[in-house]
């Protein structure tokens, strides 16, 4: 059984894995790690597990909408080129705010 320790938002974590999997834990760990470091630019003071929820959530997302793309491309079906959108810095900062709202819940609970 392999062992490595990953840094994720600045905090060590000891992880087993299959031998020989040890550098892909290592830059899945990173990934992570990235998407700390993008939700910590949102701005707010979270600590390690609501970073760690946060960056979960936007992993989450992404693999959705690639889980749709790869569903459509299977069943022949060309995705509409979407339309440049004028507000689209706004839609992201009302997006931020509610995964903020739902980090503020979840941190009541």
């Amino acid at each position: 059984m392999g062992q490595v320790t990953v840094r994720v938002g600045g905090y060590s974590h000891p992880v087993s894995c299959e031998d020989g999997q040890e550098a892909h834990l290592i830059s899945l760990a990173a990934e992570v790690d990235r998407r700390v470091a993008s939700v910590k630019t949102m701005g707010g003071s979270y600590g390690e597990p609501r970073l760690l929820l946060l960056a979960a959530l936007l992993l989450a997302d992404e693999v959705h909408d690639l889980k749709v793309e790869l569903s459509q491309a299977r069943a022949g079906i060309m995705p509409a080129v979407p339309p440049t959108d004028p507000h689209l810095a706004e839609r992201l900062a009302r997006v931020a705010e509610r995964i903020e709202g739902i980090a503020t819940d979840l941190g009541k609970s």
